[in-house]
């Protein structure tokens, strides 16, 4: 099992900018791709991004797309750096690990708020 701790989130004006950080720790060699995905309240969860545990091979959603940067550094964590807020990005959001071909492991998620 691998365990995921989201930090990072907060309030910010739209036009902000937030860098989330998932921590990963555990059986971390049976990674294969880190996801984020957010949720808002009413709303069913969505991806946003992606990135193979090497660092390679980001995916993005389509509206994020021009304004988040996946990232992973050289030990055990992934970033969502995310530029230009907007109110609809106001969600949870939660890393997710991807091993055996699912993402089967999430963290507990981090709020992101953007006031307009």
């Amino acid at each position: 099992q691998v365990q995921l701790v989201e930090s990072g989130g907060g309030l910010v004006q739209a036009g902000g900018s937030l860098r989330l950080s998932c921590v990963a720790s555990g059986l971390i060699f049976y990674i294969n791709r880190v996801g984020w995905f957010r949720q808002a309240p009413g709303k069913e969860r969505e991806f946003v991004a992606s990135i193979n545990w090497s660092g390679g091979f980001a995916k993005y959603a389509d509206s994020v797309k021009d304004r988040v940067t996946i990232s992973r550094d050289g030990a055990n964590t992934v970033y969502l750096q995310m530029n230009s807020l907007k109110p609809e990005d106001t969600a949870v959001y939660s890393c997710a690990a991807k091993y055996r071909g699912e993402y089967n492991d999430w963290g507990q998620g981090t709020q992101v708020t953007v006031s307009s």
